[in-house]
C-alpha cells in the first residue's frame, strides 16, 4: 500500500470541486507543527498560532469560491487535553468557513461510525488516514473501490446527523 504525503498529500485540499469532508476518531494527534501552540494552551498563555494560518487561508480561499470544508471530530468524555485544544481552534477554523462539529464517543459506536480517520473529497475520492503508535500522521491511503466509498459517505451521513455544532459543543 502506497499512501500520500507531503505536496502529494496538499493536492487534495486544492483539486477538489465541492465538498471536503473529515471524520476525526482519535483522542490525541502529535503534529510537531501544532506541539508549542498545544503547550501555551494548556497553560493558558496566549497564541498567535502561527502553524495554522496557511489552512485558514485555504479555507477562505475555497469558501468564497462555493467550496465547502466540513469536519466530525468523535471525542471520549471527559476530553483530554487535546480534544479541548481542538474546541479552542476550531473556532478560528470555523470563522473561515469550515463547519466543524462533534459527536461524543458512545454515540458514534452506537451509531457504527468507523474507529479511523478519513477525508472525504467530493462523496467519490476516499484519502484513508493511517498513523503510527505515536500518534503520528505517517499518510493516506487513496481508495478508489466504489462499494467503500459508498460505505464512508454512509458514515459521514450518520456522524453529521447526530454531530452538535461547533458552538452548542463548546458552551456545554
Amino acid at each position: 500500500m502506497s499512501l500520500l504525503v507531503g505536496e502529494e498529500f496538499d493536492q487534495l485540499f486544492t483539486s477538489f470541486e465541492h465538498t471536503a469532508f473529515r471524520l476525526e476518531v482519535r483522542d490525541r494527534y502529535d503534529s510537531s507543527y501544532e506541539n508549542e501552540s498545544l503547550q501555551k494552551f494548556l497553560v493558558g498563555e496566549p497564541d498567535e498560532l502561527p502553524w495554522i494560518q496557511d489552512w485558514l487561508i485555504m479555507i477562505r480561499a475555497a469558501t468564497a469560491a462555493g467550496r465547502r470544508f466540513s469536519r466530525v471530530r468523535v471525542v471520549s468524555r471527559p476530553l483530554t487535553d487535546y480534544s479541548r485544544f481542538g474546541v479552542w481552534c476550531s473556532q478560528f477554523t470555523g470563522n473561515a468557513g469550515e463547519d466543524i462539529r462533534y459527536l461524543v464517543r458512545d454515540q458514534a459506536d452506537a451509531v457504527g461510525v468507523p474507529h479511523h480517520d478519513y477525508w472525504l473529497f467530493d462523496s467519490s475520492k476516499l484519502a484513508r488516514m493511517h498513523f503510527d503508535d505515536a500518534d503520528r500522521f505517517v499518510g493516506a491511503e487513496i481508495v478508489e473501490d466504489p462499494a467503500v466509498v459508498l460505505q464512508h459517505c454512509y458514515w459521514r451521513d450518520a456522524a453529521w446527523h447526530y454531530a452538535v455544532r461547533r458552538d452548542e459543543f463548546a458552551a456545554r
